[in-house]
C-alpha cells in the first residue's frame, strides 16, 4: 500500500516571496532555511528524495538513499520506506502507485510533450508494477495557463485536449486534461486535485510570481 500527499506553502520557515515551506533549493531561498524546511517534511515523511529537474524526461530508479538529488524529471522506486519528492510550482505533480512500485513525475508543458510519464509507466511495468494508479497534484488550469500561438499549436498537435482558452478568449494549454487522456491511453484510472496554483494563495505559483518557492508531491511504499 502506497501512501501519497501534496504539500502547499504553508506551515515552514521561509519569509517573503518564499513564505513559507518553499522545499527548493536553485530558487534563491536561503539554503540553511530550505534545508530546516525538508527536515520537516522528513520528520513526517520519512528519508526523501528529492530531484534535479530540467523539463527533460529522463526517469532514474532509485535503490537506496541519496544524497544529492539526480539530475531527471521522474524518480522510480521498489524500496520501501523511500519518499519520493516532485516539487512544482505551476507543472503537474504526478504521483504513480503500485503494490510493488511507486514514482513521482515532473509533468509540464515539455514534459508532455516529450512523454516522461510514458517512460517512467513503461519502466515501473519492467521493474513488476502491474495495476498502476495515478495522482494528479494541484497545478495551473486550463483558464489560467495562456500561452502564444506557436506553443499552443506544438502541445495541441500531439495532444487535442490540451486546448483551452482563458476566460478573455485567448489561447491557453490544459495540461491536466491531456495528460489524464496519456493516462488512460495505458489504462490507469487518475485522482486529481483540482485546485489551480496561480488561482489558490497557498501554493507557490511560477506563472503568477516568477520569484517563488516549490510545493510537492511525496509518495512512498
Amino acid at each position: 500500500m502506497s501512501f501519497t500527499f501534496f504539500t502547499d506553502r504553508l506551515g515552514g520557515f521561509s519569509q517573503g516571496d518564499f513564505s513559507s515551506l518553499n522545499l527548493a533549493l536553485h530558487v534563491e531561498d536561503d539554503s540553511s532555511t530550505v534545508l530546516r524546511n525538508r527536515e520537516l517534511i522528513e520528520k513526517n515523511h520519512g528519508t526523501t528524495v528529492y530531484m534535479n529537474q530540467v523539463h527533460g524526461n529522463a526517469v532514474e530508479v532509485i535503490s537506496q538513499h541519496l544524497d544529492a538529488s539526480p539530475t531527471c524529471d521522474a524518480l522510480v522506486t521498489a524500496v520501501p520506506g523511500i519518499t519520493l519528492a516532485v516539487l512544482t510550482a505551476d507543472c503537474i505533480p504526478l504521483l504513480l502507485a503500485s503494490e510493488k512500485v511507486i514514482a513521482a513525475v515532473h509533468v509540464g508543458r515539455r514534459g508532455l510533450v516529450n512523454g516522461v510519464a510514458i517512460k517512467t509507466i513503461e519502466k515501473m511495468r519492467e521493474l513488476g508494477a502491474s495495476s498502476i494508479s495515478a495522482h494528479i497534484g494541484p497545478s495551473i488550469c486550463g483558464t489560467c495557463y495562456e500561452v502564444d500561438e506557436r506553443t499552443f499549436n506544438e502541445v495541441v498537435a500531439l495532444h487535442p485536449l490540451a486546448a483551452s482558452r482563458t476566460s478573455q478568449g485567448t489561447l491557453a494549454l490544459d495540461l491536466p486534461r491531456a495528460l489524464v487522456a496519456v493516462l488512460e491511453q495505458f489504462s490507469l484510472s487518475s485522482t486529481i486535485e483540482l485546485r489551480c496554483t496561480m488561482e489558490d494563495p497557498n501554493f507557490f505559483s511560477y506563472r503568477k510570481s516568477q520569484r517563488t518557492g516549490r510545493q510537492a508531491g511525496l509518495i512512498r511504499l
